[in-house]
């Protein structure tokens, strides 16, 4: 395959760390410029976003897009790591939870909720991530972060008792190991997630999602296609590539941005961003 620049819409391998697919994809594509946005725990698997070549760059962008998962809540079990993952610290008798509590206490953490990241996260408390502190044996106190869950759905499996399935639609840097664990303690014993599953990232879905070693290159254009566009003339597009700062209605963008700014090619030109009132300005130029 030819060095090019563009998304890759990755379905990740249980046992590969997101970093494991990095390297992978850049002997596929034959280029060092491969990075990726929004981590996967390497037992977790799906969709996961390699900007390639010049689309390293948008990756900030895509960072923030909602995230969709679909996993396993297991009740009564509590591991180190709030995954099947981690060595059981707890267990706890639940026979006696049915769905309908399951369901009940899930609908306490839809919305804008206050979560505190787990210490296996890549979170970086004085300089250090979280997950090293944590394969130390050290634990550090850290502080909630809102995060926001737009839908949470549980339904139990049909064997073993005690385990659901949880699907969850949420914003970027929720953790739904820790959703499965507040459940858990929610219906008085404990819980872990196993079987995690991201299965969108914005648009992004699985179902375009491929293997590695054999991905197809969304164009730079299409990396950005969760966010509003507009085109400009040949004169505009001078001025966009020299990075000038313009009035909103010269460039005909409305609302808070960012936006993909394209050439009458259709090829991206930059990324503009507010600026101050009825002015924006470029977050990105793509040198042509």
């Amino acid at each position: 395959m030819t060095t090019a620049d563009g998304l890759a819409v990755i379905d990740k391998e249980a046992g590969w760390t997101s970093h494991d697919v990095v390297a992978k994809a850049r002997g596929v594509f034959g280029t060092r410029k491969v990075g990726h946005s929004g981590t996967l725990d390497p037992d977790a698997t799906g969709v996961l976003l390699l900007g390639v070549g010049r689309a390293t760059r948008l990756l900030r962008f895509l960072t923030p897009l909602s995230k969709k998962y679909v996993g396993e809540l297991v009740l009564g079990v509590e591991t180190s790591t709030l995954d099947a993952s981690g060595e059981v610290t707890a267990v706890h008798d639940m026979s006696e939870v049915t769905p309908q509590q399951v369901s009940e206490a899930a609908c306490r953490f839809v919305g804008d909720i206050m979560q505190v990241p787990p210490m296996v996260s890549a979170i970086k408390i004085g300089g250090r991530r979280l997950h090293e502190l944590a394969r130390e044996g050290v634990e550090v106190e850290r502080d909630a972060r809102p995060v926001t869950v737009h839908e949470l759905a549980v339904a139990p499996v049909d064997a073993p008792a005690g385990v659901y399935r949880i699907e969850v639609s949420c914003s970027s840097g929720t953790y739904v190991r820790s959703l499965a664990a507040d459940i858990g303690s929610a219906l008085g014993g404990g819980g872990h997630l196993r079987s995690l599953r991201r299965v969108a990232i914005g648009s992004f879905t699985i179902e375009e999602a491929r293997p590695v070693a054999a991905p197809e290159l969304l164009s730079m254009e299409k990396a950005l296609r969760d966010y509003p566009s507009v085109t400009v003339d040949v004169d505009l597009s001078r001025r966009v590539a020299n990075g000038q700062v313009l009035t909103s209605e010269e460039i005909a963008v409305e609302g808070d941005g960012p936006w993909a700014v394209l050439g009458a090619q259709g090829q991206l030109l930059a990324v503009y961003e507010t600026h101050k009132p009825g002015m924006v300005k470029p977050a990105m130029v793509i040198p042509g």
